[in-house]
């Protein structure tokens, strides 16, 4: 019986793959299994983790024939996956020694649906340690009231889906899967699906995955236009808060939220590619004219000046002919 299955996939990251893999080693178990997918590196990564697979125990290797992002190889990931449990982690970040038998048994003492942890970022040689934002720790508690309030930072914000460990009845019931072809943003429907499906959760201060930012290849550092994934990424949360049982509730957490993340990509408008910008401030305005306008409205009074500023004057801006995210 596979107990954990721990989804890593890996593409062009050759310079940090060995550190990967060698604290994957450090966490290795019988009952263990590493789910290795090259997303179609074009690098060394490919003999690395050949490599590998002869080397660290519970390795599943597994190549795409094309590069297909990161939402699309855990998904290839998931389906591989035999454990009790499951895991992920990205191919340029790395864990603690020991830190999987702890994070697993703090889920199985726990009992609930899901965990989520603590974890630290690595920036250069800078380290901070980022919290789950959720106040009561080791108790068991409901995803769907971990949503609110609208605004402040809460659970689903905290959209790292390598930060917890998930059972096998969330894949089950068809909650683990994340939408296919995002090439970013792709936690973002992703944590909201399982906050309002799942039925238990806890968070638990357990450090032991190392988040590597600022990596040049991350598509949080490229300016093209897989950045505007997101765009798509938040319609679907838009729509499926919509379509649930207590919208009224959660809707204005959601449109606050894209708001917020609209205003952030706008402040930053200079790293993006001159043509990926004029994409970016159309595909946005079309995006606010999307969402319920009452529900923006209200989002917009409750938003600090600046950003409310931004988002009002281009939420004016005239509709391009034929932009669609």
């Amino acid at each position: 019986m596979v107990k954990l299955s721990v989804i890593v996939p890996f593409f062009n990251v050759q310079q940090y793959a060995p550190d990967t893999l060698r604290s994957l080693k450090s966490n290795a178990r019988e009952d263990f299994e590493f789910i290795l997918v090259d997303d179609c590196s074009r690098d060394g990564t490919p003999e690395i983790l050949a490599r590998a697979e002869r080397e660290l125990p519970g390795a599943v290797l597994v190549r795409h024939e094309q590069n297909g992002g990161l939402a699309t190889a855990r998904n290839t990931g998931i389906d591989r996956a035999r454990g009790e449990y499951l895991t992920f982690l990205d191919g340029d970040d790395w864990l603690a020694p020991g830190y999987l038998p702890r994070l697993l048994a703090a889920a199985e003492g726990l009992g609930c649906d899901f965990l989520r942890t603590d974890h630290v970022q690595c920036t250069a040689r800078s380290r901070s340690v980022h919290r789950v934002p959720v106040g009561r720790r080791n108790t068991v508690l409901d995803p769907r009231e971990a949503i609110l309030p609208a605004d402040r930072s809460t659970s689903v914000d905290y959209a790292y889906a390598w930060a917890g460990v998930y059972h096998r009845r969330l894949l089950d019931k068809g909650v683990l899967h994340f939408t296919d072809g995002l090439r970013t943003a792709e936690d973002r429907p992703w944590i909201w699906k399982l906050h309002r499906e799942a039925e238990s959760f806890a968070a638990v201060s357990l450090l032991g995955v190392f988040y590597r930012r600022g990596v040049a290849s991350s598509l949080t550092q490229i300016g093209d236009v897989r950045q505007l994934d997101f765009i798509r990424a938040f319609d679907q949360v838009i729509a499926e808060t919509a379509a649930d049982r207590d919208a009224d509730v959660l809707l204005p957490k959601a449109v606050r939220t894209y708001c917020a993340i609209i205003s952030h990509h706008l402040g930053s408008i200079e790293r993006f590619e001159p043509a990926v910008a004029k994409q970016l401030k159309s595909l946005s305005a079309a995006a606010l004219r999307r969402m319920p306008q009452d529900v923006l409205d209200e989002a917009l009074d409750s938003m600090d000046l600046q950003r409310a500023t931004r988002l009002r004057r281009l939420r004016r801006r005239p509709a391009a002919a034929g932009v669609a995210a």
